[in-house]
């Protein structure tokens, strides 16, 4: 008779920092990076992989962290929506750029869905040559897998051209 594993301890980096965690092996990402992590701001919405809230970089790729196993991202880095801001070395932090068009630009009502925007928006925007004006088939292209139930995306969108835009300028 072989042995069940029924736990597992993932070694990853997350935000940029090692961490370690023991799961159960059917513990998924959003719930270990929640649960064991103490990192709240992944949040989960459908936990089928639609609505896009959960969504984290593994490895620089935006990923449904409801639909993957913690287990299969072992030596994996993940960046959710706590690791977009970066250290201003004074102390505090800078907002990524599309953080920062999200505040100004009121591209947010309840916040449920924001984290997953923010962080699929980041790696979308920080994917495409920034020297280049964005189009509006790319916004479309980098909201698209996201639903919001508060907005109606126009500010949304409107809070992706600006940070488009601010990436160009500091591209220049």
């Amino acid at each position: 008779m072989t042995s069940i594993d029924t736990e597992r301890t993932v070694s990853l980096t997350v935000n940029g920092v090692p961490r370690e965690a023991r799961v159960p092996v059917r513990r998924v990402l959003a719930d270990a990076l929640r649960d064991d992590l103490g990192l709240t701001g992944t949040h989960v919405g459908c936990a089928h992989g639609v609505c896009g809230s959960c969504t984290v970089l593994v490895d620089g790729e935006p990923v449904r962290s409801c639909l993957v196993l913690a287990v299969q991202v072992e030596g994996a880095a993940v960046t959710t929506v706590e690791g977009l801001a970066r250290d201003d070395h004074r102390g505090g932090q800078v907002l990524h750029p599309v953080q920062e068009a999200f505040r100004e630009c009121h591209a947010l009502q309840c916040g449920f869905c924001t984290p997953g925007f923010l962080v699929t928006i980041a790696a979308g925007l920080e994917a495409r040559d920034a020297t280049q004006e964005i189009t509006e088939e790319e916004v479309d292209e980098l909201v698209g897998g996201n639903l919001c139930r508060c907005t109606g995306y126009a500010n949304i969108k409107k809070a992706v051209r600006h940070a488009a835009a601010t990436m160009r300028e500091d591209a220049r």
